[in-house]
């Protein structure tokens, strides 16, 4: 065997594994479709603007462990997450707080905040809910479920809330404070310079193959490594044996604009039924840029298809059971390892990627675990 391991797909998950196996002496060599690494955290600079081609992504974490870890790649900057929603042209702050609810009502206080919810979820008196809209409704009441709710949920999955499970929303955070931090991790901010500065500094000195396609040529990648490491999908790889899993998709329409300021706020989301896009994207806020210039991103949901990249699984009853027999599959597989958001059919954030990843390294190669997953 040429290789320790042959590691498919160059994004967070693959990066992580190599960057450990070959700190720890071992050969990889790392794979992916793509014509860039990085997956979907990669960046393109665009006039010194680094645009997050693949949806926004903001590095968040209360794990210490995880936190230094990924600072030893890159400088974080101070961004904080505060998105704006836009409802037919009236503006709320996120997540719901004290600044929300005083747009919404006029109410300055928490103790106003809470009775008119109370009073609008009473009136409602749902007691068991048999789907989203239900289950919203029975949590923040009417005027929040109808401008901030509804429309940019049955747009995000592409069906009404009525056909949406209860349990997609489990919970909405209220805060009866006035913060805007949509996050509550301690731990928060964006590269200096960009997310490729991590996956270069992961992946120097290691062997990459881009443009390259794994399904194109299994039999012989197969055969240049003692282990695998997927984070592909994982039905694909067992040629899609108990069906296929479903995704939601997203189309990205990007637009460089001679103005050097947008719309004020890295993230604007719009939450009417109307407005075909989720959200737009001002890329240079999320580096506090000074650029007489900007690029901004509108985010579409689709339905997905093999000609689309899968963005979020689709958790519900049907795709569950599927999954399960695939998980089935791949425990007993001696010499692949599956990792990452495909592999295990599961909507990670990036710091969950990063401690499944190191978790699952570092069992590998025998190594001690200081992070929990």
């Amino acid at each position: 065997m040429e290789y320790d391991y042959l590691i498919v797909g160059a994004g967070l998950f693959g990066s992580v594994f190599a960057y450990e196996a070959n700190k720890a002496g071992k050969k990889c060599l790392v794979i992916d479709k793509r014509a860039h690494a990085g997956g979907n955290i990669y960046c393109e600079n665009v006039n010194d603007i680094n645009v997050h081609k693949y949806g926004a992504h903001i590095f968040h974490t209360s794990n210490k462990d995880i936190w230094d870890y990924v600072n030893q790649f890159a400088e974080f900057n101070r961004y904080t997450n505060s998105p704006v929603a836009n409802y037919h042209g009236e503006l709320y702050n996120l997540p719901f707080n004290m600044n929300t609810f005083y747009q919404l009502w006029g109410v300055k206080t928490p103790a106003e905040a809470q009775a008119k919810i109370k009073t609008q979820v009473d009136k409602l008196g749902i007691t068991e809910p048999t789907n989203l809209e239900e289950q919203a409704l029975s949590l923040v009441g009417e005027d929040i479920y109808h401008k901030l709710i509804k429309g940019y949920t049955e747009k995000q999955w592409g069906r009404p809330a009525k056909e949406l499970p209860a349990f997609i929303i489990k919970r909405l955070p209220l805060r009866f404070t006035f913060d805007n931090n949509y996050f509550d991790d301690k731990y928060q901010g964006i590269p200096v310079g960009g997310y490729n500065k991590i996956i270069d500094k992961m992946l120097d000195g290691i062997e990459v193959r881009l443009n390259t396609d794994y399904f194109g040529q299994k039999d012989y990648f197969d055969g240049l490594a003692t282990k695998i490491v997927y984070t592909g999908m994982i039905d694909q790889f067992y040629q899609y044996r108990f069906g296929k899993l479903e995704y939601r998709s997203l189309r990205f329409e990007h637009e460089h604009l001679p103005v050097s300021n947008y719309q004020g706020n890295a993230v604007v989301n719009y939450t009417d039924a109307e407005t075909p896009f989720t959200r737009i994207i001002e890329h240079k806020h999320f580096e506090f840029g000074s650029q007489p210039e900007t690029v901004i991103t509108r985010e579409y949901p689709n339905e997905w298809t093999d000609k689309e990249e899968p963005y979020y699984p689709i958790n519900d009853t049907r795709n569950t059971e599927v999954y399960q027999q695939y998980k089935e599959l791949a425990a007993s597989e001696k010499n692949v390892i599956f990792g990452g958001r495909l592999a295990e059919y599961k909507y990670y954030d990036m710091h969950h990627v990063i401690a499944h990843a190191l978790k699952k390294v570092r069992t590998e190669l025998n190594l001690a675990i200081n992070v929990n997953a």
